[in-house]
């Protein structure tokens, strides 16, 4: 094990015992800000942490970017890093993430055989959706000027280190939807005097598979979940306001529209035909992450030169991804980079027990600084 292994392996530990919810992670941004400082980086604290890495006279610009937010899961893991934050939990792999990427960094800064500015964006709040857009509205792009951004995700299930990726739509789109009931309780016993209204939540639960099955193409790749049913019904009350909580997710904004403009209509023909009020809220809270084609091939070319298995044209996932944003503002890609199969390295993400290989941090370490130099290079 090289010294740069053992170090990152020890950092990824140190993120890992000490995670911090989204827009909660003072430690974490002040440990990525001393570790990128001790590295001889300019930094810039704000939403995230910036670090800035300049070698030559060229005038391009590539921004990578890694998340640090953990998730509110209790960890049932016995390791000696286990979270020492109870009911906080890297169970996504971001401790893995920023700990690739500060690897990167002190690869680069220590050879920095490459002629442009490297930015090194490190984003809280990911999970939710909110770290991203945060950044870009404190105006980390236009502070930051980038020509191309690049982000990674492990992926438990894959091989380790076989990293994957696809021109076009990577990552799904999220959306939450509430929907409101309102109608007239009653007893159990004597359902036509009111206008309870468990019949049509009921009705609406299954109606709402329609959107998929009936008015999108079967290649569309959404999905509409009903996650929560709520009443205000009891043993023998029948309920006068249900409210039905879900989540759609979609490959597209023409199919995001679509999703949202049929379940306002269904929503409205059951309120119709069974004489009660429907409101329907719908929130976008990822956008579709899509990959620049150029970005794609670049990754495809800097994974080969690091002696990586890769597939340029996996299939699109259905989870969504903050990266997503970054990717809107500029030409960039998205990659997954499989975190193994075995133990706790192949759980699911978000799982208690999951945890990041340490197998894959000198692996996506070499990967970024192959891509900066690849896309930055020396002049002849």
């Amino acid at each position: 094990m090289t010294a740069l292994t053992e170090n990152l392996r020890a950092l990824r530990h140190e993120f890992h015992r000490n995670p911090e919810l989204g827009f909660q992670e003072d430690w974490t941004k002040a440990r990525i800000a001393e570790h990128l400082r001790s590295l001889g980086i300019e930094v810039h604290e704000g939403v995230g942490v910036v670090g800035v890495l300049k070698s030559g006279v060229g005038n391009r610009a590539i921004g990578l970017r890694a998340d640090f937010d953990a998730l509110p899961i209790a960890e049932v893991n016995t390791f000696d890093y286990k979270s020492q934050n109870e009911g906080v939990m890297h169970a996504c792999g971001h401790d893995g993430h920023t700990t690739m990427l500060l690897g990167a960094a002190e690869m680069l800064a220590k050879d920095p055989s490459f002629d442009g500015t490297v930015v090194f964006l490190f984003q809280p709040n990911e999970e939710h959706g909110l770290g991203a857009r945060a950044m870009i509205n404190e105006g980390v792009l236009q502070h930051f000027p980038i020509d191309e951004v690049y982000g990674a995700h492990n992926l438990p299930g894959e091989p380790v280190g076989r990293v994957s990726t696809r021109a076009g739509v990577i990552c799904c789109s999220e959306s939450l939807f509430e929907i409101t009931i309102t109608g007239q309780g009653g007893h159990a016993s004597m359902p036509h005097v009111g206008r309870e209204t468990i019949t049509p939540a009921a009705e609406l639960v299954l109606a709402l598979q329609t959107i998929v099955s009936r008015k999108l193409a079967p290649s569309s790749g959404a999905v509409v979940s009903v996650t929560e049913f709520i009443t205000d019904g009891q043993r023998n009350v029948l309920p006068g306001h249900t409210v039905l909580k879900g989540d759609a997710r979609a490959m597209s904004p023409d199919d995001r529209k679509l999703i949202e403009h049929n379940m306002r209509q269904i929503a409205a023909g059951v309120a119709q035909s069974h004489g009660v009020d429907v409101t329907v809220g719908f929130r976008n809270v990822f956008i579709e992450a899509i990959n620049d084609t150029d970005g794609a091939s670049h990754v495809v070319s800097a994974a080969a030169a690091v002696g990586l298995e890769v597939d340029g044209d996996r299939s699109a996932m259905s989870f969504s991804e903050d990266f997503a944003e970054f990717a809107a503002a500029v030409p960039g890609c998205f990659l997954l980079i499989g975190n193994g199969t075995e133990g706790s390295n192949g759980r699911p993400l978000h799982s208690a027990d999951y945890d990041f290989n340490d197998q894959l941090l000198p692996l996506g370490a070499n990967l970024w600084a192959e891509l900066v130099r690849q896309r930055l290079p020396l002049k002849p």
